[in-house]
This record gives C-alpha cells, sequence and structure tokens, in this order.
C-alpha cells in the first residue's frame, strides 16, 4: 500500500469550515432555557371529569392528587404485568398481562369495569 500523500493547504481551505451550534439568546444576552416536558394525565382526567359532571371543575390540587394516583395505578398494573411476563418466561408484556395484572391490582368490581373498557379500547383500536 503506497504511503499517504500530506494534505496541501488548497486541499485544507476548499473544505467548508465546521458549522457553528447557534443557540437562541433573550434580550439581555443570557442563554434561554428551554421547559423541560413533563408527561401527566391532567388533560384525560379533566375530560373524565367533564364527561361526568359537565358543570363541575377541579382544583389544581385536586388535580395534582389525581395525577398522583393515576401514576400509582399505572406503576402497580405495569410491575404486576412484568411479574406475570416473567413467571411464564415471555419476554413480551401482551394485553393479556396487562388485563390479569388489572384483575389482580383492582378489586372486585372496579376490575371488572376496567377489563371492559380496556377490552373495548383494544377492540376499537385494531378495526380503525
Amino acid at each position: 500500500m503506497a504511503p499517504k500523500e500530506p494534505k496541501t493547504a488548497a486541499v485544507v481551505a476548499s473544505k467548508a469550515p465546521a458549522k457553528k451550534v447557534v443557540t437562541k439568546k433573550e434580550a439581555g444576552g443570557k442563554k434561554k432555557k428551554s421547559k423541560k416536558s413533563v408527561e401527566t394525565y391532567k388533560i384525560y382526567l379533566y375530560k373524565v371529569v367533564k364527561q361526568v359532571h359537565p358543570d363541575t371543575g377541579v382544583s389544581s390540587k385536586a388535580m395534582s392528587i389525581l395525577n398522583s394516583m393515576m401514576n400509582d395505578m399505572f406503576d402497580k398494573v405495569a410491575t404486576e404485568a412484568s411479574r406475570l411476563s416473567r413467571y411464564t418466561k415471555k419476554p413480551t408484556i401482551t394485553s393479556r398481562e396487562i388485563q390479569t395484572a388489572v384483575r389482580l391490582v383492582l378489586p372486585g368490581e372496579l376490575a371488572k369495569h376496567a377489563v371492559s373498557e380496556g377490552t373495548k379500547a383494544v377492540t376499537k383500536f385494531t378495526s380503525a
């Protein structure tokens, strides 16, 4: 293999310079900090409240409590579904594991309603 020739000044000069990253600045010359997006259930909870009681509002503290409850429920169902998939030695969490987890985590009548709503949602999703 032939030795590489050193780059000449003309070859180096013909290449375009690297572009600088431009950041947005405020009027004072300081960098503008972008807000970190936080995912919540607040808009969905608000829609459900308006379906059930259209003339009722929800305070921000009550919404925060409901959001925390939803995060806890999601965590419990996901943990239980993960445990179930580990028991069956399958790497995938399917709707069957979610359904069984909901039956185990939620009490009695609430579990029945959640399973029926979940089945309805999955059917609507697959048919669309």
